[in-house]
């Protein structure tokens, strides 16, 4: 009898050696999380950021897996009436609450967020929660960026990230087989640019607009007196909160999203072998029916939506139809005014810098001032020019007006003008 238990004992021990580990195995679901802005007018980014976390939780994602990375000043601001609470809809639910602090304030930049998205432990060690996306080959990875945007690039507080060093990394991680396929939302303007001149297999994304487009801000809340979403995430997000994710599959809300955003055109990137893969691999696999039932509650909210780059002037002029003080009105007049002068000052800039590098070539500064959606090859010239610019003349975190005008560096780049030359030029006007 104790012959035949060794027996088998020893060969459920080799068995079980000889067997694949189905937990080593157990595929992932990770997530990455970011609002590039800071300050109160851009306090849609964070809440749309804040939504996502929520659809990704309650569809059962663990927070171990899930990074976000926001500057986190939004719900305790000095303007924000309902201290702690974050809505990205007309009444909403506050979407704050268990939002995990991985990476805030000055950590929130395109290096830290490169180390996380490829799992860099080593360069994150010290800073914020230390987590990164240790996904692997057979990790699904989910990626949702919301901010301001410009020709191939995407904003931070302080900087930016371009294309190819977006394109560079998820380029790595493929090699690296650092997912088994890759998801990435991105809410930006000219967020197309992004994603328009490359396919990295196993990666799909999907775009607020167009290379050469804006996207659009939505929900004005009067009492706030901020825009709580933009178009497109609302989308997607709204979609999601009443979706069945063993059902629905990524192509079916790229054309809800695609149908429901009437101001910017919504775009897709990338691999499309994988496009009719349900919801649940990416977003959660756990079944959320509250999430559903509260969505549905929601009342129905018009958009009224505007461009990206014109929401500080918009919410100027929601205030001043609001105020009844005279004293009031005029304070208001006066920063209208003042934002007015600045954006014109930017294009002034912009284009004196034309004339002077160019020798005032008539045809040729027009193409340059003129011409949108151009392709950027000369990376060294154009990353430089975008930094100067934004550190010697009007810096991004207060003037993210002037993204929408990069597109005028990105041309004079392209004409081969050489990179001394803008910066000087640039230096000249900005004294």
């Amino acid at each position: 009898m104790l012959k035949i238990f060794l027996f088998a004992l020893v060969a459920l021990v080799c068995y079980t050696a000889g067997a694949p580990s189905t937990m080593e195995d157990e595929a992932k679901h990770w997530a990455l999380l970011v609002a590039g802005s800071s300050g109160w007018y851009n306090y849609r980014h964070q809440a749309d950021i804040c939504h996502a976390y929520q659809v990704l939780h309650a569809h059962g994602i663990p927070d171990d897996n899930i990074v976000v990375m926001m500057y986190d000043d939004i719900a305790n601001n000095e303007q924000n009436p309902d201290k702690g609470v974050i809505i990205n809809h007309p009444n909403g639910p506050n979407l704050y609450p268990g939002v995990p602090k991985d990476y805030n304030g000055d950590d929130v930049t395109p290096k830290n967020f490169l180390s996380i998205l490829q799992g860099d432990k080593a360069a994150m060690q010290g800073i914020g929660s230390g987590k990164v996306i240790a996904s692997g080959p057979n990790d699904n990875v989910f990626v949702y960026f919301s901010d301001h945007g410009a020709t191939d690039l995407v904003a931070f507080p302080t900087s930016t990230l371009s294309e190819k060093e977006l394109k560079d990394a998820l380029t790595k991680m493929a090699a690296e087989k650092k997912f088994k396929k890759l998801v990435f939302y991105l809410e930006a303007c000219e967020s197309g640019s992004m994603f328009d001149s490359y396919k990295i297999d196993n990666v799909f994304t999907t775009t607020a607009s167009g290379p050469d487009e804006s996207s659009y801000a939505c929900y004005y809340d009067e009492k706030l007196e901020t825009y709580l979403g933009d178009v497109y995430s609302v989308k997607w997000m709204e979609n999601s909160d009443v979706a069945d994710f063993n059902v629905e599959t990524l192509l079916k809300q790229f054309g809800i999203v695609k149908a429901e955003t009437n101001t910017s055109k919504v775009h897709k990137y990338g691999d499309m072998s994988f496009d009719k893969d349900t919801l649940g691999q990416y977003q959660g696999e756990g079944a959320e029916v509250k999430s559903a039932e509260k969505a549905a509650q929601l009342t129905e909210a018009p958009l009224d939506a505007v461009p990206s780059p014109e929401v500080p002037m918009a919410i100027l002029h929601h205030r001043l139809m609001a105020a009844r003080d005279p004293r009031k009105r005029s304070e208001i007049l006066q920063e209208i005014t003042t934002l007015g002068k600045n954006q014109q000052a930017m294009v002034s800039v912009l284009q004196a810098t034309v004339q002077t590098v160019l020798n005032d070539n008539g045809d040729r500064a027009d193409k340059v001032m003129t011409r949108h959606g151009v392709q950027v090859t000369n990376w060294d010239c154009y990353k430089t020019a975008v930094e100067h610019f934004s550190e010697k003349c009007f810096p991004f975190q207060k003037h993210d007006y002037a993204l929408s005008l990069m597109y005028i560096l990105a041309n004079l780049c392209e004409e081969r003008v050489p990179t001394e030359l803008i910066t000087t030029a640039l230096d000249a006007q900005c004294q």
